[in-house]
């Protein structure tokens, strides 16, 4: 059984989210939140699997609300919902720690298949969303590596140049199978190429590939 976290400070949604949560044979609500410093403290409490995190909301916001719960309790992972008016809160929310983000219109199945997916370690970050909010706010992130120069900002020196090729891919959102097309490699060997790529960085997941690729301006915005 996956167990929830709902954050949100509109009533109407959390009633709308978890009726659609609880529902699900392996989901269960375990607890709510209307703020960050509510998210924080009940995460402690509940020790949920996943939490379904807010952006805006009074008092401490989704973004910090996410950075403390990744600092002091990593075992639940954070799942950010954001609308496209509000393009500015993906990259913090992702450099916070989230594994994830999504529009709050996801169709239900979507939502569903992302925690499923989070909960059992990996990250969501849909190509379309990725692509457009991402490269938003990447021309606006400091001590990026100009185009052209060595890529050794941050350890990206480590990677191979096929590692670095693949990276380059996963930033644009490209799933691994979509990957293995466009370098004619088999999946499998794209995902040990992934693999390899955050043990050599020392990142949790793909979403922390991202933000570094970008941050290092190994991937520019289009």
């Amino acid at each position: 059984m996956i167990t929830i976290l709902l954050v949100d400070d509109e009533p109407l949604l959390r009633l709308g989210f978890r009726l659609v949560l609880d529902s699900q044979p392996d989901l269960t609500v375990v607890g709510e939140a209307a703020d960050g410093t509510a998210a924080v403290a009940r995460t402690a409490e509940l020790d949920p699997d996943v939490v379904l995190m807010d952006v805006r909301m009074p008092g401490v916001d989704g973004i910090a609300a996410t950075r403390e719960i990744v600092r002091t309790h990593p075992r639940s992972r954070v799942l950010i919902l954001t609308t496209f008016d509000v393009d500015e809160y993906a990259f913090p929310g992702l450099k916070a720690g989230a594994s994830g983000f999504l529009l709050k219109n996801v169709p239900p199945d979507d939502l569903l298949t992302a925690i499923r997916a989070v909960a059992r370690g990996d990250a969501v970050v849909a190509p379309s969303v990725t692509r457009r909010l991402l490269d938003t706010v990447a021309g606006h992130l400091p001590d990026a590596t100009p185009a052209g120069e060595p890529p050794t900002a941050r350890g990206l020196d480590r990677l191979t140049e096929r590692e670095l090729e693949v990276l380059g891919k996963v930033a644009a959102g490209l799933s691994n199978a979509e990957i293995a097309g466009e370098l004619v490699l088999s999946e499998a060997t794209v995902k040990t190429h992934v693999g390899r790529i955050l043990t050599k960085l020392g990142l949790r997941d793909r979403v922390q590939a991202v933000v570094l690729a970008y941050e290092t301006g190994l991937v520019r915005p289009r």
